[in-house]
């Protein structure tokens, strides 16, 4: 089976068809399963990082063949597509309440969202690259969908203000996973690896404006806490923003 069959099929999708029956269960390898093999793919995706990741290497964390791995997805695009669906599963859904204010759902889809990135930073590049249309993801965009529904917004705004929301949430959270990434490689924590970082070109043109910026920042906060700050700030902004450009759409 090859790898990688996307490229020659742009518009296919696991969740679009349906996988043919395959041989009897009797001849299938013993103690492996799909859900063993995404949860092993995404331990593997965590550790080592899309680049590194291949179907030998998943199959010998199983202890199977390569082969074996094949009987229960039809190419590592399959299984990419079920490992990212898998992965939007882990975000914590508002609860089914008619009263709840959109405001506090769209916070916690919000939180959840860039948790997931940050979580598994491997995901912002499978997010573009697949369709993200498996069961877990559309409950997470239905959800999103309804929330924003109760905001007032009328309809052809809906799609740009849910646009705006989780584009702002997409970026902050893959740029933070791979902020992680880096400081995690350094073998620092991440308050010193930014205090050699901003020592580096505390005296380099260039630089004058985002270091004062970032001196009115006190002492005592940790480069977390104010990345935790500033996420909030931001995430108010795009809320306070939707508010307003549906109060303007309502007097025009």
């Amino acid at each position: 089976m090859a790898e990688d069959s996307r490229a020659t099929t742009p518009g296919a999708s696991v969740w679009l068809h349906e996988r043919p029956a395959g041989k009897r269960r009797s001849e299938q390898p013993a103690g492996l399963d799909r859900d063993r093999i995404v949860a092993t793919a995404v331990r593997l995706l965590d550790t080592d990082g899309l680049a590194k990741f291949s179907m030998r290497k998943l199959a010998a964390e199983l202890g199977v063949t390569a082969m074996s791995v094949y009987w229960y997805v039809d190419s590592k695009d399959d299984l990419l597509e079920r490992v990212l669906d898998a992965v939007h599963g882990e975000i914590a859904l508002p609860a089914e309440e008619p009263d709840a204010d959109w405001r506090d759902e769209v916070r916690q889809l919000a939180v959840g969202y860039r948790a997931m990135l940050v979580r598994h930073s491997w995901t912002a590049h499978l997010i573009g690259e697949y369709l993200n249309i498996g069961p877990f993801a559309m409950d997470f965009a239905n959800l999103s969908m309804r929330a924003m529904a109760r905001s007032g917004l009328a309809a052809e705004q809906m799609t740009g203000a849910l646009g705006c929301l989780f584009q702002f949430v997409y970026g902050y959270g893959t740029v933070e996973g791979r902020w992680g990434e880096r400081f995690r490689a350094s073998g620092q924590d991440e308050d010193a690896f930014y205090a050699d970082w901003a020592g580096t070109v505390e005296h380099r043109p260039g630089f004058e404006q985002s270091l004062d910026l970032l001196k009115h920042r006190s002492a005592a906060v940790s480069v977390a806490q104010q990345r935790e700050r500033d996420f909030t700030f931001g995430l108010e902004c795009v809320i306070a923003g939707i508010e307003t450009m549906r109060d303007r759409h309502l007097r025009t």
